[in-house]
């Protein structure tokens, strides 16, 4: 964007063209609302306006796909990198969503312990709702363990066999092992890591190992993992060395997120409702358990063109009818959420109409908190030196890396903390 168009503080549009610059187009208010109005777009928010091109839900895919499965170590001396993740999931989506062509994001998650543990291993199968992943990865506690060698053969064989894996050798698929003891090696009955690795090279999956602490039986064994699984070994402290800094833009930033959740609208058959009100309540699970810092990272990654698979869902009434996926003469009664049935047809289109409104403003202003949070923390972790040898950059660095050959572009500005 040149120096002359970042100076233009007044554009005159019609809110037809408000709506599609958003990204929440409209072919059935457009005609109803044709006022030209004045509107203040700050160079930052036309940045990311100019690069959102919205995804349908439910339509082939063209954009890039990364699919990103942690195998996270869950035994009782992982508490503070479990704590970590659970603040970081979301600045780590953000930062992948940042690529030259914003990508389709999928994650998964596999946590692991050992035999005789409360569990050996539990999976959450690769997904583009992070919600519901999230909701689930907040459940998880440390605990079990402490006698050395834990169950990585096993957890390793559930990422690589039991995940939802995309068939498209054009998909950037990556495993991140995190833990801080190495690998059983005397169950018999275990297929060993170097064979599931064999495997996972097959079907392009890169594995990276993460090592937590500094155990030099894990080391040597965490290195052996990476140059087989041809990905990037390193280390972290055993609180993760995740960037971890408040800001004054977090509070505001997670009452806006829980303001937009509430302008979706669900519709369907009875067991997509049920599968939509399961997603609505993850939403408001993380509203209530997480930090205000994971709700503004969150916030911020509904609000990019990758975020916006996770922020919808299936058959989210107010996107289908601005975008003319569906109209609301289409839709039988009983298939409308309930709070919509009793209405009059006009009423239902007024009630479309004002959630629109809403979200529009709500999204414009998460925009724009995002980009202020994103340049302080940007100072702050530049000002106390944080940067290079942190959980987050160290994972966007391999990230970059290995992504390129799939045509994901990444500049290290971009990062989200």
């Amino acid at each position: 964007m040149n120096t002359k168009n970042r100076n233009l503080a007044f554009l005159q549009i019609s809110a037809f063209t408000l709506l599609t610059t958003l990204g929440f187009q409209s072919s059935v208010y457009a005609k109803e609302i044709s006022i030209s109005t004045k509107v203040v777009v700050s160079p930052e928010i036309q940045e990311v306006k100019q690069s959102q091109q919205a995804v349908k839900p439910g339509e082939a895919i063209s954009q890039p796909q990364i699919e990103v499965v942690f195998v996270l170590d869950t035994t009782g001396s992982m508490s503070g990198l479990i704590n970590a993740a659970k603040e970081k999931i979301w600045s780590i989506a953000g930062t992948m969503a940042q690529a030259s062509t914003a990508p389709q994001i999928k994650m998964g998650l596999v946590a692991y312990r050992d035999r005789g543990d409360a569990y050996i291993t539990k999976s959450i199968d690769l997904s583009d709702d992070l919600d519901s992943m999230y909701s689930k990865l907040m459940d998880f506690r440390a605990g079990g363990g402490g006698d050395g060698p834990e169950s990585v053969n096993q957890a390793l064989y559930d990422a690589i066999h039991k995940m939802s894996w995309s068939q498209n050798q054009n998909t950037y698929k990556v495993v991140f092992l995190v833990g801080d003891a190495p690998a059983h090696r005397d169950y018999q009955d275990d297929v060993q890591y170097p064979e599931t690795i064999k495997i996972a090279k097959d079907k392009g999956i890169v594995v990276n190992a993460i090592q937590s602490g500094t155990n030099i039986n894990t080391t040597r064994n965490w290195k052996h993992i990476a140059k087989l699984g041809g990905g990037n070994y390193f280390q972290v402290e055993q609180s993760g060395n995740a960037v971890a800094i408040a800001t004054p833009y977090d509070d505001e930033l997670a009452e806006l997120s829980n303001k937009i959740d509430d302008t979706r609208i669900y519709y369907g058959t009875a067991e997509e409702k049920q599968k939509q009100r399961s997603k609505v309540a993850a939403g408001k699970k993380l509203s209530k358990e997480s930090s205000k810092a994971s709700q503004a990272r969150r916030a911020s990654y509904n609000a990019s063109v990758s975020g916006k698979r996770n922020f919808l869902g299936d058959k989210e009434l107010v996107e289908e009818i601005s975008m003319g996926d569906v109209s609301l003469d289409s839709i039988e009664t009983e298939a409308l959420p309930l709070e919509m049935q009793a209405m009059k047809p006009s009423a239902r289109q007024e009630y479309i109409k004002k959630k629109s409104a809403a979200r529009q403003e709500l999204n414009e202003a998460i925009l724009r908190l995002s980009s202020k949070r994103d340049a302080y923390l940007k100072q702050k972790v530049e000002a106390a030196g944080l940067g290079e040898n942190s959980l987050d950059s160290q994972i966007f660095d391999a990230i970059k890396e290995q992504s390129a050959e799939k045509g994901l572009i990444y500049d290290k500005k971009d990062m989200k903390y």
